[in-house]
């Protein structure tokens, strides 16, 4: 299996191609994000890779890189419909709200994972493992983790003491302390076990 990201998949395909990655299903707090690159052949950021395999440093500078040669769009979740739907299916939603966000009508979807989102616009294929595999999707995994990591940031300063602005949101002992000290955020997602058990407690 590939290990870096290459165009081979994009150009199997009918044109245009986007590239879908989602970021933050994991954690307990803040909205699930999905993000939707078309890249231009003629002009890809030398570098792209599984954002998770990047540092912070490089992760925004391929976000610049990928902002000003590329087709973007973002797409979210909100706490209250994962809640609602479960998780599973609001990242489907972010996905496909990023994709319908396209300037551009594409014609077929790379979607990092082992299942395609139902709903969507265009035809699609999973890849798992597509973040290094495909640089659409490696691109769209830079979009995604540099917005959501932006927002947690901002959250953080609203909400200190979860340790949100370095955990993501991510049940780390900071975040657990967080909790225990600070009580339950109207950004928490009260479905997730830790969660659920911690208000039941409270009740």
């Amino acid at each position: 299996m590939k290990t870096t990201p290459d165009f081979e998949f994009e150009k199997k395909k009918p044109g245009p191609v986007c590239g879908v990655d989602e970021v933050g299903r994991g954690p307990w707090a803040g909205p699930v994000m999905a993000a939707a690159v078309i890249l231009d052949p003629s002009n890809i950021p030398a570098g792209l890779n599984d954002s998770k395999k990047l540092t912070i440093a490089r992760r925004e500078t391929l976000f610049g890189e990928i902002m000003a040669t590329a087709t973007v769009s973002i797409g979210s979740a909100s706490v209250a419909e994962i809640d609602k739907i479960n998780i599973l299916q609001a990242t489907f939603l972010a996905m496909k709200r990023a994709v319908e966000g396209l300037g551009i009508a594409p014609a077929f979807a790379l979607i990092d994972g082992n299942k395609t989102p139902p709903w969507l616009p265009c035809e699609a294929q999973a890849i798992v493992k597509g973040d290094s595999r495909s640089l659409s999707i490696a691109a769209a995994s830079i979009i995604a983790k540099v917005t959501r990591d932006r927002l947690m940031c901002d959250l953080s300063a609203q909400f200190p003491g979860y340790g949100w602005q370095t955990n993501m949101g991510y049940g780390t002992k900071a975040h657990q302390e967080g909790l225990a000290q600070l009580g339950v955020t109207p950004h928490h997602r009260v479905s997730f076990k830790p969660i659920h058990k911690m208000l039941c407690e409270e009740n």
